[in-house]
C-alpha cells in the first residue's frame, strides 16, 4: 500500500516481517450491539444498519439471536433475504429447538456457542464439559445436515483451559465447522496473551479461527489485532464498540488501523462517522467525544501551537484526515489560541483583520471566563465583527 496525503503508514511494523493478514470483519452490532443495557433496534434500523454495514464492505454481519422472539427471528430472516454482498448468521445456544429456529431463517451459518471454563460449567450449565460438548455437536451435526454452516464457538474461551480448547476444536473439526471462535467474554486478555492463545490454538487446529473481544479493560481493539497477527481469520466488530458491559472491539478502530497498521482498504472507511451517528440516533448512546475515529474531538484542535501546523499541514497532527472516515476537522478558539493560529482561524473565515484588531479579539477571547468548552463558530464571527467596529 503506498502512503498518500490521506494517512502516514506506520513503517515500524515492516520490522515484524508479518505475512499479509487474511481477515474478514464479522460485525455483530445487531446482536452483541443490542445487548447492550437499555438498546432495543426497531427491524427498520436493524434493516439500516444492516445495508449500511454491506455498503462499507463489511464481510459478515450477525444479525440477532432469533429464538429470542418471534419478531427477532423475522427480521433476521428478512435481512438474509435482502441480497447483500455481505453473508449472514446468528447465534444459537447449543439446543436443537435454538438450531431448528435458526436454519429457518436463511443465514448463512449458524454460530452454536457453548462455555467450557470450569466457571461457567460449575455455575451456569451444572453439566461436565463432557455433557456440553455432545449437545453442542448434536446441534452441529442438525445444522450441517441442513445445509447451513457452522462457527462453533468457546464462550469464555480466555478462561479456558487451553489444552480443553485444543481438544474441543480438534474434535469439533471432525463434525466440519467451518469456524471455531474464542471469545474472551469478560475482557481478561491483553495483546500478548491473546496472540499466544490463538497462536496455539492455529498449532493444531487447521479450521479458520474468530476472535470476539470485549472491552472491560480498554484493550478489545488491540486484542483483536494482535489476534489477526497470530493467524486469527475473522475478527468480531461492533460500531461505536457498543456491547455489553464495557462493550466490543470498535468497527470503526479496527477499519482504520488495519489499514494504517496493515495496508488493508477495502473497507469503505469514508462511511464511518454516518455509520456511527446511526448507531448513536438508533441506540441513544453517544460516544465518548475522545473517542477514537468518530468521537466530536477525534480532529478538533485548540492548542495554538497545533492549529498553526494544521493550517499550513494537517499531517503534522492528524494521523489521517477527517475525510478518509466521512469526518470534519475543527480548529476550536479558545484560551490556548496564540496570535498566529487566530489569523489563521479569521481568515479561513473570510475575514481580514490588522495586527491591533487581531491583538484585541485575542485579548476578548482570553479574557472570556464563560466558555469552558471553547467558543462557537457563530459566537467568534460576533466578536469578530464587535472587534472591526471599535
Amino acid at each position: 500500500m503506498s502512503e498518500n496525503k490521506d494517512y502516514s503508514r506506520n513503517k515500524l511494523i515492516d520490522y515484524l516481517n508479518l505475512p499479509p493478514l487474511d481477515i474478514e470483519i464479522c460485525d455483530v452490532t445487531l446482536r452483541d450491539g443490542e445487548q447492550t443495557p437499555g438498546v432495543v433496534f426497531m427491524k427498520e434500523e436493524k434493516i439500516a444498519l444492516a445495508q449500511e454495514l454491506d455498503s462499507v464492505g463489511i464481510e459478515i454481519i450477525e444479525t440477532g439471536f432469533p429464538v429470542v422472539s418471534a419478531s427477532e427471528k423475522e427480521v433476521v430472516k428478512e435481512i438474509a433475504n435482502m441480497g447483500l454482498n455481505a453473508r449472514t448468521c446468528c447465534l444459537s445456544r447449543s439446543k436443537l429447538s435454538d438450531v431448528e429456529t435458526a436454519v429457518d431463517c436463511d443465514v448463512d451459518f449458524i454460530s452454536i456457542f457453548i462455555a467450557m471454563s470450569d466457571l461457567h460449567l460449575k455455575y451456569k450449565y451444572h453439566k461436565s464439559c463432557e455433557e456440553m460438548f455432545s449437545c453442542a455437536m448434536e446441534a452441529v451435526e442438525y445444522a450441517k445436515d441442513h445445509g447451513v454452516g457452522v462457527r462453533f464457538a468457546a464462550e469464555d474461551g480466555s478462561r479456558t483451559d487451553i489444552e480443553v480448547l485444543k481438544k474441543a476444536f480438534k474434535a469439533a473439526e471432525e463434525y466440519k465447522v467451518d469456524y471455531v471462535s474464542i471469545a474472551d467474554t469478560i475482557g481478561i486478555l491483553n495483546p500478548s496473551t491473546t496472540h499466544y492463545l490463538v497462536s496455539e490454538i492455529k498449532k493444531e487446529v487447521k479450521t479458520p479461527v474468530c476472535i470476539h473481544c470485549h472491552n472491560d479493560l480498554g484493550m478489545a481493539t488491540a486484542n483483536t489485532l494482535a489476534a489477526a497477527e497470530a493467524g486469527a481469520k475473522q475478527l468480531h466488530t461492533t460500531v461505536n464498540s457498543i456491547g455489553e458491559r464495557a462493550g466490543n472491539a470498535s468497527l470503526e478502530e479496527v477499519l482504520v488501523a488495519l489499514r494504517i497498521q496493515y495496508g488493508i482498504d477495502r473497507y469503505d472507511t469514508t462511511k464511518l462517522t454516518g455509520l456511527s451517528k446511526m448507531v448513536n440516533e438508533y441506540s441513544g448512546i453517544d460516544p465518548a467525544v475522545n473517542k477514537a475515529i468518530v468521537g466530536k474531538h477525534a480532529f478538533s484542535h485548540e492548542s495554538g501551537i497545533h492549529v498553526c501546523a494544521i493550517l499550513e499541514e494537517p499531517r503534522t497532527y492528524e494521523l489521517f484526515s477527517p475525510e478518509m472516515v466521512g469526518g470534519t476537522r475543527h480548529l476550536i478558539v479558545g484560551k490556548h489560541t496564540g496570535m498566529k493560529a487566530l489569523r489563521g482561524i479569521v481568515g479561513n473565515m473570510g475575514y481580514e483583520l490588522s495586527t491591533e484588531e487581531l491583538t484585541m479579539l485575542l485579548d476578548r477571547i482570553k479574557n472570556c471566563t464563560d466558555t469552558k468548552h471553547g467558543i462557537s463558530p457563530s459566537r467568534l464571527e460576533t466578536m469578530i465583527n464587535e472587534t472591526k467596529k471599535h
